[in-house]
């Protein structure tokens, strides 16, 4: 078994391509496609297949790939490990984080952090919340910051900050410092995708509220700024996070309007998975963002 081939398996996997996975690791498409038939004969099937002329996993590729995941993290955790009892500094850090976080958030955090810590490689990696747990699952980050709701008992979540969600509109809107949540049914509702961990909340908090039925959902983007950027222009009305909006608040571009009875505060949280050892840039990181 060479470890070297369970790692190429994996970012083939990942990649979803042969010849990406080549570029990425600087070699060429028959070295890769070499190392993959080499972890074939050793486990006596095929791992990949063509088909329409696209590579598609094989359901054996399916069962392995946690499997190698798993080898390789912990045999590049071990590495780690012993570099760091030999005092040798060579500390990568692969942090996962949902767009409102790693839009508006983390920058300004990462930036203070590799500040105090110029040694650590730190990777960002920016998806909605099922996506981003899917990557600590795999271990293909080490953090996942997330705004969603995480119900997984096979995690450790934490709080490690709060944000608030606000109804905004154009400066120009009829609309005076608050309105009763009746009067939102008046409205064409702007939405994030219906998997946002944002969307979420705003939909509970308004079932709860007995308008969710009667509201009209006008438009469904997928990003906060193409959200606020539509709300700029006319085309309807938005709730969303506070430190997504801060900047278009203080220009004017957008308006806050009160929901009376109505407060949206939601918990940021910080997810990893049980481990025997953290790495030093895990630990490091763990300690900044708890005293942040």
């Amino acid at each position: 078994m060479n470890i070297e081939n369970l790692k190429m398996f994996c970012l083939v996997v990942d990649e979803g391509s042969i010849s990406q996975a080549a570029r990425l690791n600087f070699v060429t498409q028959p070295a890769v496609s070499r190392q993959i038939h080499q972890l074939e004969n050793y486990y006596g099937a095929l791992l990949f297949d063509r088909v329409d002329g696209k590579l598609k996993v094989t359901e054996t590729g399916r069962l392995l790939y946690p499997y190698a995941k798993s080898i390789v993290s912990e045999f590049n955790r071990s590495k780690e490990i012993i570099q760091q009892l030999k005092g040798e500094k060579d500390a990568k850090l692969s942090v996962g984080a949902t767009f409102t976080i790693g839009e508006f958030l983390l920058p300004s955090l990462l930036g203070k952090f590799k500040k105090h810590n110029p040694e650590i490689k730190v990777t960002l990696t920016i998806k909605n919340t099922p996506g981003i747990l899917e990557d600590l699952t795999n271990e293909i980050i080490d953090l996942a910051l997330v705004e969603g709701i995480v119900d997984n008992k096979d995690f450790i979540i934490e709080e490690f900050a709060e944000d608030e969600l606000i109804l905004v509109c154009p400066p120009d809107h009829e609309w005076g410092r608050s309105i009763d949540i009746s009067e939102l049914t008046n409205e064409r509702m702007i939405w994030r995708e219906s998997i946002s961990g944002t969307r979420l909340i705003v939909e509970n908090m308004l079932r709860e509220q007995g308008v969710l039925t009667r509201i009209d959902s006008y438009m469904e983007l997928g990003s906060t700024q193409a959200i606020k950027s539509a709300v700029e222009a006319g085309l309807g009305i938005s709730i969303l996070p506070r430190l997504t909006v801060a900047k278009e608040l203080d220009q004017g571009d957008l308006r806050e309007v009160y929901i009376e009875g109505v407060n949206i505060k939601r918990n940021l949280w910080l997810v990893k998975k049980p481990k025997r050892f953290n790495t030093t840039a895990l630990s490091d990181f763990l300690d900044f963002i708890h005293s942040s």
